[in-house]
């Protein structure tokens, strides 16, 4: 908030909607909602507020935990106009046209569902599932995962690959499966489609509302308090560069 222009009182009340609110909003809702005259300054609000999601010291994900990845079709839009476009259409399974690869965790509260992870990663390699696993995932935990080969020789973990043979997916790691259902249709449902540049902002947010889930009167209070360890930040430090397609 320091140095914003807008008034302090628009923004513990955009704070207060974006983190109470069931499935989220977009710029122009929340633009709508704060009767702000500038698109720009309702979008950079709520990227903002986004920041805020993360928790810099939070731990990792412990116990039991299903890992698995999945490919989102990007919604370009056009060169000269800000209107949005067609998803750019890709084969199936882990083709790389036209898709961003997220990868995901979620770990077990006895037979419960508890918090989540979601991450997009540069590519299907060893590397980049080591680096998920090893940066959200304590030491010692249990990796439910299917058999894909990139997840061999990742040390420190208790590893239970499971073959899928003809079997669905959602069938072998049923929660994240659910998790990434529920991630896409949201962000079809609330921002008809994610886009590439901000997809890791949108993940953090995914992440926030579906672990605060169960404590909509607590979000605000965490929201703000997130909000305290980070440094101001301008357009240009939300502006990151965009993420790459495969």
């Amino acid at each position: 908030m320091h140095g914003s222009k807008v008034p302090l009182k628009t923004w513990f009340l955009a704070a207060h909607l974006i983190a109470t609110h069931s499935n989220g909003m977009s710029a122009l809702q929340l633009q709508a909602k704060l009767g702000l005259g500038s698109y720009k300054t309702a979008w950079l609000l709520l990227h903002k507020l986004r920041r805020s999601m993360v928790d810099p010291k939070r731990s990792k994900l412990t116990g039991t935990v299903e890992v698995d990845e999945t490919v989102i079709p990007f919604y370009p839009k056009s060169a000269k106009e800000e209107v949005q476009e067609v998803p750019v259409v890709g084969s199936q399974g882990r083709s790389h046209k036209g898709k961003i690869a997220v990868m995901g965790a979620v770990e077990f509260i006895g037979k419960k569902p508890g918090r989540i992870r979601l991450e997009v990663i540069a590519d299907y390699s060893p590397d980049s599932f080591k680096e998920f696993i090893v940066s959200n995932i304590a030491l010692d935990s249990l990796l439910a995962t299917d058999g894909f080969t990139s997840y061999a020789g990742i040390l420190g973990y208790d590893h239970k690959p499971t073959m899928m043979g003809k079997r669905p997916a959602h069938e072998v790691l049923p929660w994240i499966h659910r998790v990434f259902a529920n991630l896409k249709r949201w962000g079809l449902g609330v921002y008809h489609g994610l886009r590439k540049k901000y997809l890791d902002a949108y993940l953090n947010e995914f992440v926030f509302r579906w672990n605060r889930r169960r404590s909509y009167r607590s979000a605000f209070e965490r929201l703000m308090g997130i909000g305290l360890a980070f440094a101001p930040a301008t357009g240009a430090n939300i502006r990151v560069p965009a993420v790459q397609p495969f």
